[in-house]
């Protein structure tokens, strides 16, 4: 993975930072994302970071409907999604000081007054909150150091949470004008029964964040149609932004032709000009990943139309929201699936699949079979168990390639403990506390943590080394037999059960160095064509230009179990 490394292009850092309008879910991480790649491409270094306005510390306690996906970084922070948006488009490694909720900055005011860094001052929350919140700015900028450090808000300006922030960024822009610029993104809606793009909702937020002290340097305009020239010329007269600062930013096939979009508009020169950074052929090394970038972009538009598709089914607990269905989830699975199926020229179809409907109904577990390949991902809690169980048995006796993920490894590992060891009522004790037959387990290091209530920031988290089989389907994959990878659990296998489980047939072919931690299962190639589930979250570390060896693996078996 490539490591950011300081520039001598610029000797002062710039900031730019991201801030949405109108309503949220239109997509700033990614906007942020694409405009740090664009960035790269024109030689400079970059690196994100996420503000989150709630209370909450980090983001491990939040529900995954309500919050999506939990990613956790290598240092083993639990982040917004968007941290690992800004990963896979980076295609660096990002850490916990990149991250802050409004909750985790007044965390670090309070300890600071309690330690007496104040001096005997009254602290208030202006100045010393935005303080606080420049701090950890200007911290990771020199950790990273990036040539350019991208600060995406949360929320939607307007809103009560995140008006320190703001204001953070006012004092940033008063103190270094020529340093720090501003981009709102911004919902500009149709009405379909008005059939006209409405621009007002955008000018009123441009307004309110006017009314922060802030006055946005480029506005993107998000909508399902490219923005026309009268709406552009509109919003300049009455958001007092140059036309040529107004971008279209409309709904596309794919996040990954966002970069494209934006740079046929010249929005990368234009951030470059207005931030005062010198204009520098891109290095070597940034023109050789570009020409890798340009190659998964081509990737993509071939896979549209490929004529070989991967069907997956996705068995998870955490899709429906109400009457909708929710894949943000599971992103970083969904995206490393895609990842592996580019480039390996298919097209993949992913179909979310709710696991209780197979408690509801178990005939229709049957609809599994059409498709090439299954995944259970990660989850928590009893919801949907019993269900996700009776699709890893249906799978492995029907010989459908499947790949578990963190939860999705200790469900199979019981499923395999009932239905071969013939261990009924084998079960974890996450959902069943007193089963006579814990085939999993808490950790050992997890137990006080639980027994005292403490819940937060405190799982198995971040990088962990593992050691694999030597000849085994996993050591194939991934073409060693030593591994680092990102973990997020407080379950393991009990080693009591081990042996019993060997004898009848499961593999365990990856351990800790140690050999206490079971982290990845597998059966044989002559016993099923691929059975493989691990610990740990290899979605994590899959890139748009390094895709996962072990979700290669898993569409390369899938492909050849073609319905």
């Amino acid at each position: 993975m490539k490591q950011i490394k300081t520039s001598s292009r610029t000797h002062q850092p710039k900031y730019l930072f991201v801030v949405g309008g109108v309503m949220s879910s239109v997509g700033k991480g990614i906007a942020a994302a694409s405009i740090g790649r664009m960035l790269i491409n024109q030689g400079y270094s970059v690196s994100a970071i996420k503000i989150d306005p709630y209370i909450n510390i980090d983001a491990g306690t939040m529900n995954p409907t309500e919050h999506g996906e939990v990613f956790v970084t290598h240092d083993g922070d639990e982040t917004d999604q968007d941290i690992g948006n800004y990963e896979r488009f980076l295609d660096t490694q990002i850490g916990r000081i990149n991250y802050m909720t409004t909750g985790r900055v007044y965390q670090s005011v309070i300890e600071q007054e309690r330690s007496l860094k104040f001096g005997g001052k009254c602290v208030q929350v202006v100045p010393h909150v935005p303080l606080e919140v420049i701090r950890r700015i200007e911290t990771a900028q020199r950790e990273s150091h990036a040539d350019i450090m991208i600060i995406e808000v949360g929320g939607t300006v307007g809103e009560y949470e995140s008006i320190l922030f703001m204001e953070a960024i006012r004092m940033m822009k008063q103190k270094s004008p020529i340093n720090v610029a501003t981009v709102m993104l911004s919902y500009v809606p149709i009405p379909s029964k008005v059939g006209e793009m409405k621009t007002k909702p955008t000018q009123h937020a441009v307004r309110l964040l006017n009314g922060t002290g802030i006055f946005p340097d480029f506005l993107l305009c998000r909508a399902t149609q490219p923005l026309d020239q009268v709406r552009k010329e509109k919003l300049s007269l009455f958001c007092n932004i140059p036309v040529d600062h107004i971008f279209s930013a409309p709904d596309v096939d794919s996040i990954y032709d966002i970069p494209d979009n934006f740079a046929r508009e010249k929005l990368d020169e234009k951030i470059i000009k207005v931030l005062n950074l010198s204009k520098t052929p891109a290095s070597s090394g940034n023109k050789s990943q570009n020409v890798i970038w340009k190659k998964f972009i081509t990737n993509i538009k071939k896979s549209r139309t490929a004529a070989r598709e991967v069907h997956i089914a996705l068995v998870g607990k955490y899709f429906e929201a109400g009457a909708f269905t929710l894949a943000d989830s599971y992103i970083s699975v969904i995206e490393a699936l895609k990842y592996s199926a580019y480039a390996q020229g298919l097209r993949p179809i992913l179909t979310w699949v709710n696991a209780s409907e197979f408690e509801n109904d178990p005939k229709s577990l049957k609809k599994l079979s059409q498709y090439d390949g299954v995944l259970v991902p990660g989850g928590f809690g009893s919801r949907g168990v019993e269900g996700i169980i009776s699709a890893i048995n249906y799978v492995r006796k029907n010989n459908i390639p499947y790949f578990g993920i963190c939860y999705g490894m200790q469900l199979a590992t019981i499923e395999y403990a009932r239905s071969v060891a013939k261990i009924s009522d084998a079960h974890t004790t996450e959902v069943a506390p007193k089963t006579p037959h814990p085939i999993i387990h808490i950790m050992h290091d997890q137990v006080d943590n639980m027994q005292s209530g403490t819940y937060g920031g405190n799982m198995r988290l971040g990088d962990y080394t593992a050691k694999l089989t030597r000849g085994s389907l996993l050591a194939k994959a991934y073409g060693q037999t030593e591994i680092t990878e990102r973990h997020r659990h407080r379950y393991e296998v009990n080693n009591d059960h081990v042996t019993i489980l060997e004898n009848k047939g499961l593999v365990f072919s990856g351990k800790s160095p140690d050999g206490t931690l079971c982290e990845c299962i597998e059966l044989p190639t002559d016993v099923h064509p691929f059975f493989v589930a691990v610990q740990y979250h290899p979605e994590f570390l899959a890139r748009p230009l390094s895709p996962h060896p072990l979700f290669s693996a898993f569409i390369k078996a899938s492909s050849k179990n073609k319905k």
